[in-house]
């Protein structure tokens, strides 16, 4: 169980790293700030898909979730790519600084696919907010480029999640 919660831990910590707006004076800065909490958001993200995989029963639940790993692996590559052009440096892994979160989908495997679609609406809501922001607002026209590009995928993700919110009611 602990395992469990650290991955949901480092998926919602990832997931609130993205609330800070990218208005560095600097454009370096404000690409590698981009950079670092896109990239821990995406591990955080894939992390919980995987474990979506492994612990629910729900046939949606588990598309989604193969779809997440699929799609944060694809721009996931592409973010390491123009990280590396541009010398940067990606996270370590998803973030782990809220703890006090940790415990979310360390849930009975009958409460998981709720609590899961809900922290994916979350996750995504804060991941359109940090793209939206790049995607507006950045001075380097290649992290601008791509989160214009990868905006719509997470904006198609919250959508999915919120449809799995109503699938998969709280109790």
């Amino acid at each position: 169980m602990k395992g469990t919660a650290l991955i949901a831990g480092a998926l919602l910590s990832g997931a609130m790293l993205m609330a800070t707006p990218l208005l560095a004076a600097d454009p370096a800065a404000q690409a590698q700030t981009f950079v670092t909490e896109a990239s821990a958001a995406g591990m955080a993200e894939i992390d919980a898909a995987k474990l979506a995989l492994k612990k629910s029963q729900a046939k949606d639940v588990k598309s989604f979730a193969q779809h997440i790993i699929d799609d944060h692996t694809k721009a996931n590559t592409e973010l390491k790519a123009l990280a590396d052009k541009h010398q940067l440096t990606l996270a370590d892994g998803p973030s782990l600084t809220n703890q006090a979160k940790a415990k979310v989908l360390d849930v009975r495997d009958e409460s998981f696919d709720a609590a899961y679609a809900n922290n994916q609406v979350g996750a995504h809501e804060e991941a359109v907010k940090l793209f939206t922001d790049a995607a507006n607002n950045a001075a380097d026209s290649d992290v601008k480029a791509f989160a214009q590009k990868t905006l719509p995928v997470l904006q198609r993700h919250l959508e999915m999640a919120q449809d799995l919110v109503k699938a998969h009611p709280s109790k």
